[in-house]
């Protein structure tokens, strides 16, 4: 330690150092301490202070990753399909093969950002991505988006599971979930109003003149909508769509450097990055000090690679990411397809099948955060999953086989929440019933991959050949929102049992002496 420490700061990294020592004799009375150095007022300030930090900052960043990641559905319509010739099953191949090198990474991904933290490792690759998309816009053949997708998926691989890791590390259970709400539900809202950007975005189409290569190239079978009138044929406006979309990433990535919060533990260290440090030493303490009394798993033990694997034989485990992998086949389907379902499947133009996007996002956002309110609050989780997932089962069907456009419509509404809102709550679900840094790095990292495997899934169940009803897709989301439903009862059954064996003197639950399932 640094002899030139002031004594008071002393105390707070001696306490940090003592978290991770057997010594755990007095330890629950100094948490007190620790958290009872403030007042009330002072403790919410200093939270609400970690709330500006952390979430919204990793709401943006992870807006812009859903943006950059979904703008392929609403670039097909603005004239890419045309101008690449995506026929057949080359739109399915780009937009899957985004999830061989985003699932394959991802376990390690999150060893890496717990190694070399936050600060440095999420806007990095967020800049590198941001990049990537660029790239999009000037590609001149459909197959030279294949090796885009995939660098495109090394680069997000980390992202998402390394953000779920790091909120979950920072907040006790019962007030996480409102913060995994606020998290996606800037996301989402990406999601609602990307479309309209993207819509302004086209409307730059012909401007940056730099030749055909990268001009107006109109199909034989379908017209291209036209440009604004009076503009010179130039770069399409598809191409600016990603274009200007991958810098905006860009731009939010540069920020995000200044802003990204480390673990909580080290949140008040200077570190080699651009982050600007915003907690004082005690104020780190009073962070760890509340998840030690929630969970005691605030400082993660020295990492082995047969103890983070050997997590991976817990059953829970599987359920959560099956869970999660059901959602996002719904998710990704809806945000791939959507646009092109209303623009060729229910026959709206350009710019109503782009701006109607927005309004069943906006829904989905006030259900989500209604969800994440009465789940803190009530210390549910399982309870309002299965309610989401049957909202999809009323909603999908609606969507695909009804008749009129308006009940169709509809039908979006309720599987556009369903499954949108079901992201919070499942990645809440299965932080509160587990414990370790190393163990909650792989959760973390096997839900996200499985959400990756939906995302395959739910970009290829959508064929080209099935247009305008898509049959087979409406069916394998159907049967996705009943499986979510069935998987949810068996674990909630499992936390049932394992929660009243605990209270009768039974088999400990994760390691703890008191802790308890989340159900």
């Amino acid at each position: 330690m640094d002899t030139n420490t002031p004594d008071h700061e002393k105390g707070q990294i001696d306490y940090l150092e003592r978290v991770t020592s057997d010594d755990t004799s007095d330890l629950s009375r100094e948490n007190d301490a620790r958290i009872n150095a403030f007042t009330t007022e002072e403790q919410k300030k200093i939270i609400r202070r970690v709330d500006l930090r952390l979430v919204l900052t990793l709401g943006f960043l992870y807006c812009v990753s859903l943006m950059d990641r979904t703008n392929l559905g609403i670039a097909v319509v603005a004239g890419m399909g045309v101008d690449l010739v995506l026929i057949g099953s080359r739109y399915s191949i780009i937009t899957c093969i985004f999830f061989v090198t985003y699932v394959l990474l991802q376990p390690p991904a999150t060893v890496i950002l717990r190694k070399v933290g936050p600060r440095v490792f999420l806007p990095s690759i967020t800049v590198l991505w941001g990049i990537t998309m660029i790239c999009f816009g000037f590609t001149k053949k459909w197959y030279d988006m294949v090796p885009l997708r995939l660098v495109l998926g090394i680069f997000e691989a980390g992202f998402f599971p390394g953000c779920a890791y790091l909120l979950s590390c920072w907040y006790p259970r019962y007030d996480l979930q409102k913060r995994n709400a606020v998290f996606y539900l800037i996301g989402s809202m990406s999601s609602a109003f990307s479309g309209i950007l993207a819509y302004g975005f086209w409307h730059m189409n012909g401007l940056g003149n730099l030749g055909s290569a990268y001009g107006q190239h109109y199909g034989p079978t379908k017209a291209k909508p036209h440009a604004p009138s009076g503009i010179l044929p130039g770069i399409a406006g598809w191409r600016w769509i990603f274009i200007m979309q991958g810098l905006i990433t860009v731009v939010v990535g540069i920020i995000g450097a200044l802003l990204i919060a480390d673990f909580p533990e080290k949140a008040a260290t200077k570190s080699k990055s651009l982050a600007i440090p915003f907690l004082t030493e005690k104020e780190a303490a009073f962070i760890v000090a509340r998840i030690e009394k929630d969970r005691h798993d605030a400082i993660p033990e020295k990492f082995d690679l047969g103890t983070y694997m050997r997590c991976a034989a817990d059953l829970k485990v599987w359920g959560f990411a099956a869970l999660f992998g059901l959602t996002t086949t719904c998710t990704y389907a809806i945000a791939y397809f959507l646009p092109i379902i209303l623009y060729d499947g229910m026959g709206f133009s350009l710019a109503a099948a782009e701006c109607l996007i927005a309004p069943p996002y906006v829904a989905a956002a006030i259900w989500m955060y209604t969800c994440a309110v009465l789940g803190d609050k009530y210390h549910l989780r399982g309870p309002f999953i299965i309610f989401n997932a049957c909202l999809g089962l009323v909603g999908l069907p609606l969507l695909g086989f009804a008749e009129n456009n308006a009940v169709r419509y509809f039908g979006v509404f309720l599987a556009t929440t369903s499954c949108n809102s079901n992201v919070p709550c499942i990645l809440t679900y299965q932080a509160n019933n587990i414990r370790g840094q190393w163990k909650r790095a792989l959760t973390s990292a096997t839900l996200v991959g499985a959400g990756g495997i939906g995302g395959i899934i739910g970009s290829t169940v959508f064929r080209e050949q099935d247009k305008p009803a898509y049959r087979p897709g409406m069916y394998a989301t159907i049967i996705a929102s009943g499986l979510i439903i069935l998987i949810t009862c068996l674990l909630e059954l499992k936390f049932w049992r394992a929660n009243k064996r605990a209270a009768s003197g039974g088999k400990i639950i994760e390691g703890l002496e008191g802790f308890r399932y989340t159900l």
